[in-house]
């Protein structure tokens, strides 16, 4: 029985998560209501509040489904053996994150504004923070003998990263996800990270 629950509960949230960015794609978050959201899900009110405080909740839940998908790609686990980088480990599923966002072009579009993508900077710069200092550390990186402080590596990255992405979506750019991943991970991995000392595992 909580197993029929469980999936009730994951179904329940994936329509109103559906309706939500279908309505922000139509009208922009400022702009709908949570009673326009309930009806687009075909839910009631309460079962909206069931989920999810306010359209500000929910908004936040996505966000975070969104930041979990990138610490799955840069999990040093995976990608990352002694000072090599795998590059093929993460090349699928960056791919597929972008698919995800070029799916819902017209949401990213809507909440990826200044905000949104000062928000998204942040959370990469503490996943790297968190996941990679210990990498960064070992490798001791300097230039004319002065040591390079982990906040600027990790900051310059961060900002290539969520540059590319917000370039590609707001765009009208006909590169797919699959050439956008290969391309950030050439530029980022030929470049910066073989300077920083990283070498790449092709």
């Amino acid at each position: 029985m909580p197993k029929k629950i469980d999936l009730r509960v994951k179904r329940t949230k994936k329509m109103i998560m559906d309706a939500f960015i279908h309505l922000v794609e139509a009208k922009g978050f400022d702009n709908i209501t949570v009673q326009e959201i309930a009806d687009e899900a075909m839910i009631n009110r309460a079962t909206f509040y069931a989920h999810f405080k306010d359209k500000q909740d929910l908004y936040d839940h996505i966000f975070k489904q969104a930041i979990d998908a990138f610490t799955e790609v840069l999990d040093p686990d995976q990608i990352v053996q002694g000072n090599r980088l795998k590059v093929r480990q993460i090349e699928f599923v960056l791919t597929n994150i972008y698919q995800q966002i070029q799916a819902n072009r017209k949401f990213f579009l809507t909440v990826m504004d200044a905000s949104g993508n000062e928000m998204l900077r942040k959370k990469i710069a503490e996943i790297l923070d968190i996941k990679y200092a210990h990498v960064f550390n070992r490798l001791k990186i300097t230039e004319n003998d002065i040591e390079v402080p982990l906040d600027f590596i990790i900051e310059y990255m961060t900002s290539i990263f969520v540059g590319t992405l917000h370039w590609w979506i707001t765009s009208d750019t006909g590169m797919d996800a699959g050439s956008l991943a290969k391309l950030v991970i050439k530029l980022v991995g030929n470049g910066h990270l073989t300077i920083l000392g990283i070498e790449i595992d092709h």
